[in-house]
C-alpha cells in the first residue's frame, strides 16, 4: 500500500482537493492519500467546499491537520503545493512540488480552474504509477 501525502500551508484548499480526488480515483488496494499543512487552518475554505461539491465531493466536514514528521514518515510520496522549505524532508519518499495558486479568497471561476488543474495532475499521477 502506497501512501501519498499532499501538503500545502493551511491544508484548507489545494491539498484537501488533491487528496479527495486521489482517494476518489485510486484503486484503494494500491494506494491512499492523506492531506496536511504546515500551518493548518481552522476549516476548509468555503470557496473550495463549493467547487468540490460541483464534482460530487463534500469537504464541508474535512478538518485541516498539521503535517508532522510522524505523519510525513508514513508517506512513500510527498507532494507539496506552496509550503516550500517548511515542508519536512521525508527520507526515502519520492517528492514532487506542484506550483499551484492558493485558492483562498479567489473568485469561484478561478477556484474551479485550480480544482480542474489539481484533478488532472492527480489523474496523471495515478495513471503514471499504475494505481488505478
Amino acid at each position: 500500500m502506497t501512501t501519498v501525502v499532499f501538503a500545502c500551508v493551511h491544508n484548507a484548499g489545494r491539498s484537501q482537493m488533491a487528496a479527495a480526488f486521489f482517494n476518489r480515483w485510486v484503486n484503494p488496494s494500491k494506494a491512499r492519500a492523506i492531506s496536511a499543512g504546515t500551518q493548518p487552518g481552522e476549516h476548509v475554505h468555503p470557496e473550495v467546499v463549493a467547487v468540490m461539491r460541483d464534482r460530487g465531493i463534500d469537504l464541508a466536514a474535512a478538518k485541516p491537520q498539521e503535517l508532522t514528521t510522524e505523519l510525513a514518515s508514513q508517506a512513500q510520496w510527498l507532494i507539496t503545493m506552496g509550503c516550500g522549505d517548511q515542508c519536512p524532508a521525508v527520507p526515502g519518499a519520492r517528492r514532487d512540488d506542484w506550483p499551484l495558486e492558493d485558492p483562498k479568497g479567489k473568485p469561484r471561476e478561478r477556484v474551479g480552474e485550480i480544482r480542474d488543474d489539481i484533478e488532472a495532475r492527480v489523474k496523471q499521477l495515478i495513471s503514471a504509477n499504475g494505481w488505478s
